[in-house]
């Protein structure tokens, strides 16, 4: 077999897949080159490669889903080999097979294995023919009622778009229409398939890695069942609590699609295993999966590494995989809000800082003084833990989130610590459904000490205050330094808004004290670090400034302040029944015959914006009329732009209504 050492490598992707090709590469001793949009100019991964390349532009559409540019960028700066990554263009056929006209080495499967996968009905039925096992399908135009719940799937792509759950026959049509509408737009291709919603199910998925030599390795099981708008969350190798023969048939069922296909290169191959054990075959990913590191960890292998080796015409080092060792976990650390609907973020990443030890990995697309924009996915970086049991795997992890330094836009910490604590999951109780239950107790406010926390911000300021020489500096809020006098100051926790007010004095000595705070004592208090004596217990609290903001670390917790009077909200400025953006993004489409002077009912779903590859809906704040549409399809908008204006009115019965869309999809 022909054998092309590859020397220069071009990752044809962006953000922590990039940065951790580039890492293998770099161990490999081949040349890095990126790939950049105009929004990515300063992107970690465009620092981290040898060579980079600009793709004019900032949308994806217009850059890192260009395959002719990004095979021009190859040939300029002299690649001899294209990496995919995830997303974008790593499933694409199309850009595979440009690639090799190219004479360029693609590191990844036959154009042909990916065109059999690309459609989930053609993979069906080709996973049909090798005996693996599936779901039968659904024809939705004869769907009874003994067929719910339903699960409408696009045919093409992934990532959730253009999914819906259906468990009511009368809202059949209406999600059949979205569904295909979102297909359309995410993926060019609107067609939609039904099949049988299997409630509490797992997502349990087997890691492949095939050569051209007839050798195809199982490499253990992931279970992926944690996820949110059906995207994954927490992810962990080996899938925990499958029985022998479940786990051998998983094994045998994806080798078994892998040959199918001809398949060489890395691929997962995903199924739904039900409550009773029973598993049905959902997709082949035709690429390297985004958890893919807790397999590595368990084998000890470098899945980077051996798709170079494969793609080079080598064989696997071994005619069996390596032994399994050990559990690891893997959580996915996200720009966003889980408490007000998974909103993306965006904005200054201040910090970031995962601790580092025995057993922990961090793979990341940014670093602290990085900017998180509105193009892309809000994931900010993977953190990995490898232990001996998933008891020591799910406690290092957690232990690990619980102390990282993470400053700026809001993110899913706090869900992805409670999360690996909770008594569900400790216990391997696993299902797709599993934020669907918790997720209003996983995110309401802990139990920790925000009022201390505010205090220990306090001293602090007034430790930097009364140490700047010359004119005062910027401060939160006024005070005086009158010794003889408590000074007052008032913070507000962020995100939920709970309001503290922090009573101190500073004597002439000049350490700040508390004022009327029996019980505390200040040991040390610096700018950036205050020590305080609870009731006997000495806690340190680490302190970051940005502005009117400070973020507050100490052990178990941390909190992001905002002082008093705080920056005026949009929200205050508007009319009652206002909808505003809540992020920068694009409208995509309204409610039908959404128009001035239409009746609207309170929840319903009114215009759809895109942001950050995730879909939002915009809801009626009541039931009323709609006087004012500023909104329309293709419109970017910025926060806070007024989109719409409902005058509320219980009393107004809407004409039509939309039909609700049951899950917002990624």
């Amino acid at each position: 077999m022909r054998r092309d050492v590859i020397h220069s490598l071009l990752v044809a992707n962006r953000g922590e897949i990039a940065c951790r090709i580039f890492r293998t590469c770099r161990d490999l001793g081949i040349t890095t080159v990126a790939v950049y949009s105009d929004a990515d100019a300063d992107a970690l991964h465009v620092r981290e490669a040898d060579l980079a390349v600009r793709l004019p532009g900032s949308a994806p559409a217009d850059t890192y889903l260009r395959g002719d540019l990004v095979v021009a960028a190859a040939l300029a700066a002299g690649a001899d080999a294209v990496h995919p990554g995830y997303g974008f263009l790593s499933e694409n056929a199309a850009f595979a097979a440009a690639v090799q006209d190219a004479a360029l080495t693609w590191v990844g499967p036959p154009v042909k294995a990916i065109e059999l996968m690309a459609s989930k009905t053609r993979a069906k039925e080709l996973m049909a023919g090798a005996g693996v096992p599936l779901l039968a399908p659904v024809d939705p135009a004869t769907a009874s009622p003994d067929d719910l719940p339903l699960l409408l799937k696009a045919a093409t792509g992934g990532g959730g778009r253009g999914m819906r759950i259906v468990r009511e026959l009368a809202s059949l049509p209406g999600e059949l229409l979205a569904a295909a509408a979102e297909a359309a737009s995410a993926f060019g291709d609107g067609e939609v398939f039904a099949e049988p919603y299997v409630e509490r199910g797992r997502h349990v998925e087997v890691q492949v890695m095939a050569d051209a030599y007839d050798t195809v390795w199982a490499l253990g099981t992931r279970d992926c069942s944690l996820q949110r708008r059906h995207q994954k969350v927490i992810e962990e190798a080996p899938a925990p609590g499958l029985e022998d023969a479940l786990r051998t048939r998983l094994h045998d069922a994806a080798v078994a699609a892998a040959r199918a296909v001809g398949y060489r290169g890395a691929g997962t191959v995903e199924f739904l295993v039900s409550a009773e054990g029973r598993p049905y075959f959902l997709e082949m990913n035709t690429r390297l999966q985004v958890e893919h590191p807790v397999t590595e960890a368990v084998f000890g292998v470098d899945l980077v590494a051996l798709q170079l080796r494969v793609a080079e015409g080598e064989p696997l080092p071994a005619p069996v995989p390596p032994p399994a060792s050990g559990h690891a976990v893997e959580a996915r650390l996200y720009a966003e809000d889980p408490a007000r609907d998974w909103q993306p973020q965006t904005g200054a990443l201040l910090t970031l800082e995962v601790p580092d030890g025995p057993g922990l990995r961090l793979d990341t697309g940014y670093v602290g003084g990085d900017t998180i924009g509105v193009h892309y996915d809000p994931m900010l970086a993977k953190v990995i833990a490898h232990a001996p049991t998933r008891t020591e795997a799910l406690r290092l992890l957690a232990g690990a989130l619980e102390r990282a330094r993470i400053h700026g836009p809001v993110t899913n910490r706090a869900l992805l610590v409670r999360s690996l604590r909770h008594p569900d999951f400790a216990a391997a109780r696993l299902d797709t459904g599993f934020y669907d239950r918790h997720l209003a107790d996983l995110t309401t406010p802990g139990a920790g000490d925000p009022a201390t926390a505010a205090l220990a911000a306090a001293l602090a300021e007034a430790v930097r205050a009364a140490g700047t020489p010359g004119p005062a500096p910027t401060r939160f809020g006024a005070w005086r330094n009158v010794p003889s006098q408590p000074q007052v100051k008032r913070y507000r926790s962020e995100p939920g808004g709970t309001e503290h007010e922090v009573a101190y004095r500073t004597p002439r000595t000049g350490t700040p004290e508390p004022y009327d705070a029996p019980g505390v004592r200040v040991l040390a208090a610096t700018p950036d670090r205050v020590t305080l004596e609870l009731d006997g217990v000495i806690r340190h609290f680490h302190l970051r400034r940005d502005r009117d903001r400070v973020y507050v670390d100490t052990a178990g917790a941390s909190y992001t302040f905002t002082a008093q009077p705080r920056f005026t909200d949009p929200a205050t400025q508007t009319d009652p029944g206002s909808l505003l953006a809540p992020m920068p993004g694009t409208v995509v489409r309204l409610a039908e015959g959404l128009a001035p002077g239409v009746a609207v009912e309170a929840g319903q779903p009114l215009i759809w914006l895109e942001a950050m590859k995730m879909e939002h809906r915009i809801l009626a704040p009541a039931s009323g009329t709609l006087t004012a549409l500023h909104a329309a399809p293709g419109h970017q908008v910025e926060v806070g732009a007024l989109l719409a204006v409902v005058q509320e009115d219980p009393d107004v019965t809407p004409v039509t209504a939309s039909a609700p869309v049951p899950e917002e999809n990624a």
